[in-house]
């Protein structure tokens, strides 16, 4: 070994170094917290993405933090959907879940897959559903287009959470996996978005922070036309980095898509005490640890007012 590559692998352990210290307070600030993750967007469907979250995730386990993760299965339900010659149908960024998509939502196969991803790494993880142990309890919900009411089918609203078997799951040091699925006080079984169910576990568990995984790198500014004299406070494209609850809640009306669920999620959890809410792109391997665990963070985070 010459005297450059002695210097470049001191350099290359010296940058390590920096960051293991530079995310020294965010271990200290989180040990012992519980963090709940959603898991979603078309990063479900790519094996490396999947692979980077289970890695995240066991990392936070073994850093001291209590992962708690929930995960629709959008994507996949679409792609098998398509093979049975099935629609898939969305309103207000919500999906129309039928009797058929029902069945395909019930099937936990993403739940299974996940779940043995992270278990590579040892036994942490335990597959549920929200109608385990009434973790989720939900109605029948509609959604209103153009001021109009549209039927969603078998979609649920989450009006109750009994968060004691994963309390008891993080309790036995387990990492809980759950499928945004239901049940309604008549035994009917509802599909809840994965952005809601995943807001409403983590207000019930008093979680120190939400991170919602999607497609997009954070939630973007608006770009309205500025009058003479005015300025605009964000270039177009630019993703907000922080905002409060009061801000988010002026915005919402001009949100929509899926972006709709993925932020009234994150004004519920920091209305309901969770002290930070974000939204990263999942597309980007290790989005987690970037987040927690570095001064700069990434995507939008929403702080209470």
């Amino acid at each position: 070994m010459n005297v450059t590559d002695t210097t470049g692998h001191q350099e290359g352990a010296l940058a390590k170094a920096a960051t293991l210290i530079e995310a020294l307070p965010w271990l200290e600030q989180f040990h012992g917290e519980t963090v709940v993750i959603k898991f979603g967007g078309h990063a479900m469907a790519d094996e490396n993405l999947c692979f980077a979250f289970a890695q995240d995730v066991v990392f936070l386990r073994y850093a001291g933090l209590r992962p708690v993760v929930v995960h629709g299965g959008g994507p996949q339900i679409s792609e098998h959907l398509g093979r049975l010659g099935i629609p898939s149908t969305f309103a207000a960024g919500l999906r129309v879940t039928t009797p058929e998509t029902m069945g395909v939502v019930l099937t936990g196969q993403v739940n299974r897959d996940l779940v043995g991803l992270i278990n590579r790494h040892g036994p942490f993880a335990v597959g549920m559903s929200g109608e385990d142990a009434n973790l989720l309890t939900a109605t029948r919900t509609q959604a209103t287009v153009d001021g109009a009411p549209v039927d969603l089918g078998q979609v649920g609203e989450i009006h109750t959470v009994d968060p004691g078997a994963v309390r008891a799951l993080i309790a036995d040091g387990r990492i809980p996996v759950i499928s945004s699925v239901a049940r309604g006080a008549a035994g009917d079984v509802y599909n809840v978005n994965a952005d809601t169910a995943a807001a409403a576990v983590a207000v019930a568990l008093g979680a120190a922070k939400l991170v919602l995984l999607t497609d997009v790198a954070g939630l973007y500014a608006d770009w309205p036309p500025a009058g003479p004299g005015e300025m605009t406070a964000a270039r177009p494209g630019e993703v907000i980095s922080q905002l409060s609850a009061a801000e988010l809640a002026g915005m919402l009306p001009g949100l929509d898509g899926g972006m709709i669920p993925k932020m009234e999620a994150c004004l519920t959890a920091v209305r309901g005490g969770v002290p930070r809410a974000h939204v990263l792109d999942g597309r980007l391997p290790h989005a987690i640890l970037l987040e927690i665990f570095t001064d700069s963070g990434i995507g939008t985070m929403v702080l209470p007012d």
